[in-house]
């Protein structure tokens, strides 16, 4: 069985707050690429819940939060719809992620 890896590197200031990350997917070409924020879900279907890791540098511009925020919210809407088929929810993904443009004003 072939294994792969997602590396997430996280360099913190004196109080545990990240100031730079760098992430490497070395099977899809990535292989040290900086980055100022992530966002990790992981399924346990033993609790049957998310779990998940939010990081972000403390440089990251809340206007690029914003617009991180909103391309995650559509990424939600596409992926739903290849896991379950279901135009209709996902379509409704789709504009919620739009209405949280225009309220977040990244889109007028």
């Amino acid at each position: 069985m072939k294994k792969t890896k997602i590396v997430i590197d996280v360099e913190l200031d004196d109080n545990h707050v990240p100031e730079k990350m760098f992430w490497k997917a070395e099977d899809g070409g990535i292989k040290r690429q900086e980055t100022k924020a992530a966002m990790i879900s992981v399924w346990d279907s033993k609790a049957m819940e998310a779990l998940r890791i939010d990081l972000w540098t403390k440089d990251m511009p809340v206007d690029e939060m914003k617009r991180f925020f909103h391309q995650i919210l559509v990424s939600i809407g596409h992926t739903y719809e290849r896991a379950t088929s279901e135009e209709d929810v996902a379509q409704w993904l789709g504009e919620i992620a739009e209405e949280f443009a225009v309220k977040s004003a990244i889109k007028m």
